[in-house]
């Protein structure tokens, strides 16, 4: 049994938290920014159907519609991004890409002609179901576990993904959603085929 496991954990969560935590301390910057210059960052939110804004899916999670918006998302951004980022650095970049994509493609396809979609509710939802049904397609127990933990904790938050309240992109929040679905099918649908690893005594 090797010694350097608990180290091992112990440092991918301090990666863990200087990544999520940076990309955070990024949005915040960004917001103060889009403060000072009266809301000009809006501007580069998604605006459904229109072929310039496409690009504006890649950035459009680092930007907010004002402090309330990016408060609301922060907690459950660097939690469950630190969650998701300990299944491996790797893991947790397929996920965030894909999130991200899909979520900015469903807002840009299904969302209301006139309005912008920005913030990071998108990926948060993508983290959520990621972390929700990994388990399920890798058949470990582990991450079944941590699964009904995030669900007791963050499970009402799923119903964000239906036309519930106005100003918020439902859309954005079930592309996310569906990305996290297919990150974690991407990534461990295969496991549960992998033969156990035969030790010789």
């Amino acid at each position: 049994m090797s010694e350097t496991g608990t180290p091992k954990k112990q440092s991918r969560l301090v990666q863990a938290f200087i990544v999520v935590g940076g990309l955070l301390a990024l949005m915040w910057v960004l917001e103060g920014l889009d403060t000072v210059t009266a809301n000009a960052l809006d501007n580069y939110g998604i605006e459904p159907r229109k072929i310039s804004d496409l690009p504006n899916i890649l950035w459009a999670p680092l930007l907010h519609f004002g402090w309330g918006h990016l408060i609301a998302n922060s907690v459950p951004f660097l939690v469950l991004g630190v969650v998701t980022y300990l299944s491996g650095p790797i893991k947790w970049v397929v996920t965030t890409v894909i999130s991200t994509i899909i979520s900015g493609l469903t807002a840009w396809l299904l969302g209301p002609i006139g309005t912008f979609t920005a913030g990071v509710s998108g990926v948060i939802f993508g983290y959520l179901t990621y972390l929700l049904v990994r388990g399920i397609f890798s058949r470990r127990i582990g991450q079944i576990v941590i699964a009904v933990v995030v669900l007791a904790v963050y499970g009402s938050v799923l119903l964000g993904v239906f036309p519930t309240a106005a100003g918020v992109s439902w859309q954005a929040h079930l592309g996310g959603a569906l990305g996290g679905i297919i990150a974690a099918w991407l990534l461990h649908s295969r496991e549960r085929n992998r033969k156990p690893q035969q030790m010789a005594y």
